[in-house]
Order: C-alpha cells, then sequence, then structure tokens
C-alpha cells in the first residue's frame, strides 16, 4: 500500500462564503438551517444544512460567528449563487444583509504539521475556532486516516499560512476521508441529513426551533425510519457524486447515491456512497452500474448514531 503523506497547505478555490451581517443574522439563521446559530459562540463553528421543506438537503456550510453581528457561511462555491438566492427570500423584516463574500477572502486548508505551524492545536476537536489576531480564524476540521485538519478563513490579500504546499487534489481525498459530505450540485436535494450522517457529526440540532424540513428530519430521527446512511468506500475505478450505486442481483434498481468522491493518491478512488442499510448484507456494491467499479466498504471515522 502506498503511503500517503498529507501534510502542508492548499488553496481552496472550490469553495465560497456568504456574509451574512446585522442584528438578526445569526437569528434569521437559526431558523432556516439545521444547526443552532443563536447560540453559536465565538470559540465554535458549525456544520449545517440547509434544507428544503421536505427535509432535502439544498446547501451544506462551515458557519463561525468571529462578530456578535456577524455570520460566515462556507460552502460549495457550485451552489453558493443559488443558495444565497434562496436565503436572501426569506429575509423580509430581518435586519441582517446576506453578500457573496467569496473575493474578500482566502480559504486555505492545513494538514498535519502546518497546524502547528500556525499556532494551532492538532488535538483540537472538530468545530472548534481559533481567532489569529483580529481577522483570521481557523477552523477544526474532522481528521482524514488520522492527521489533523483544519480550514483558515482570512480577508484576501492575507499571507499564505506557513507550511509546505500540498496538492490541491489530496486535500480533496482528504476530504472524503475525512467522512464529511459537502454539498455539491450533482446531489442536491438527494438527501435528508442523517442520508449523509449529519446528525452523527454535529450537523443536526435536534432540541433547537423549527426550520425548512425540520418536521421531516425530526420524524426520521425518532421515529426509526432511517433506512440510508453514508459509507466511506474505495473504488476500482473513478467515480462521481451524483452516480446511482448498485447491488449485487440487481441491476436495474439502485440501491443508493454516490455524495462525494475524489481521485486516491496510491490509485483507484475513494467515495462517500449514501446507500440502503439493508444493501451492506447485500453486498457487491458498484458505482454507476452492476457492472461499474467496485466499491469496498471501509470504516468510517467516527460511530454513527443509533435511531432514537
Amino acid at each position: 500500500m502506498t503511503t500517503v503523506v498529507l501534510n502542508g497547505v492548499t488553496t481552496l478555490s472550490h469553495l465560497g462564503v456568504i456574509r451574512a451581517e446585522g442584528p438578526d443574522a445569526a437569528s434569521f439563521l437559526h431558523g432556516q438551517l439545521t444547526q443552532d446559530f443563536a447560540l453559536l459562540g465565538a470559540t465554535e463553528a458549525r456544520l449545517a444544512a440547509l434544507c428544503t421543506a421536505k427535509g432535502r438537503v439544498i446547501a451544506s456550510f462551515v458557519g463561525i460567528r468571529p462578530q456578535p453581528e456577524l455570520v460566515l457561511l462556507v460552502c460549495s462555491r457550485d451552489i453558493l449563487a443559488a443558495t444565497l438566492k434562496r436565503l436572501s427570500m426569506y429575509v423580509l423584516r430581518a435586519k441582517a444583509k446576506l453578500t457573496d463574500a467569496t473575493e474578500q477572502f482566502a480559504l486555505y486548508g492545513l494538514a498535519g504539521t502546518a497546524l502547528a505551524a500556525n499556532g494551532l492545536d492538532a488535538t483540537a476537536l472538530p468545530g472548534q475556532r481559533t481567532a489569529i489576531g483580529e481577522d483570521i480564524s481557523a477552523v477544526s476540521l474532522y481528521p482524514a486516516d488520522g492527521v489533523p485538519r483544519a480550514m483558515w478563513i482570512a480577508p484576501a490579500g492575507s499571507p499564505v499560512p506557513a507550511g509546505p504546499a500540498l496538492d490541491a487534489e489530496l486535500w480533496q481525498w482528504s476530504e472524503v476521508r475525512s467522512g464529511i459530505v459537502t454539498l455539491t450540485t450533482p446531489v442536491v436535494e438527494a438527501f435528508v441529513p442523517q442520508m449523509i450522517n449529519y446528525e452523527s457529526v454535529g450537523g443536526v440540532n435536534f432540541k433547537k426551533g423549527c426550520y425548512p424540513g425540520q418536521e421531516i428530519v425530526a420524524r426520521s430521527q425518532f421515529r426509526g425510519t432511517l433506512k440510508r446512511r453514508t459509507y466511506l468506500v474505495q473504488a476500482d475505478g473513478p467515480v462521481s457524486a451524483g452516480q446511482e450505486v448498485f447491488a449485487a442481483g440487481d441491476a436495474e434498481q439502485p440501491v443508493g447515491t454516490v455524495a462525494q468522491a475524489a481521485p486516491a493518491p496510491g490509485g483507484g478512488w475513494a467515495a462517500l456512497i449514501s446507500i440502503q442499510i439493508s444493501a451492506l448484507e447485500t453486498g457487491g456494491l458498484h458505482a454507476g452500474s452492476a457492472g461499474g467499479p467496485t466499491l469496498t466498504i471501509e470504516p468510517l471515522p467516527y460511530p454513527l448514531l443509533e435511531d432514537i
């Protein structure tokens, strides 16, 4: 097996930033997203989703609140414009202004020794925010194969964080290996949050108030109706987000969907697939078609919470 050195700094050009500013910015987002933003502290970050009324995820974010009246939402750049438009429709009388602030920020991914090189605690739990001076934030992410990772959010034009250069493709692979799905265009409205394990990784707060799709999300959790989960796999050929997944013995009826994928440095591909739990017993999983790349299940880096 090839030894992968996941270490260094890379630009996260595939991500963008939505800026929500004003006295009601946090409370407005609290009423729209699956996580608690009203109580979001300065030393915290939130993984969250925006859902349709039917509970289907149309965007995912990492959110921070560096100032009481300022929230920054980092999401995939390919869905940012549509997401911003949808959120803006519901601002109404709330004292909050939402803008695309992507060009105002520089986003970097840090892995391995790059965290300590920039004054970060490599042992910090996912979801912690560290303020670097007045303007820079570092968010602890889920590790990849035990390697600590963080996201660096700085004003555009700021110095690049210290550390060796890390290939962007290797970072994308680490994102998959972390087990955390970042929603992109091919899988918009494909899942409810639990189908991508968001309730198990701090992406859903079941004690907060209402938000679009909240009733569906809660019902899925509390009535024991979870039939699909996301699993980490290795593939022996190219796979991509949005592809259907098929199990042995049924070439016609898919059992799930590829949520995210990236080429693996040692060959093959890594992917996160959201599939019927029962399909794990069937085995013989393939992407795209019954004769497509073979998918081999690997352990997730976190435990799945049981139905309540």
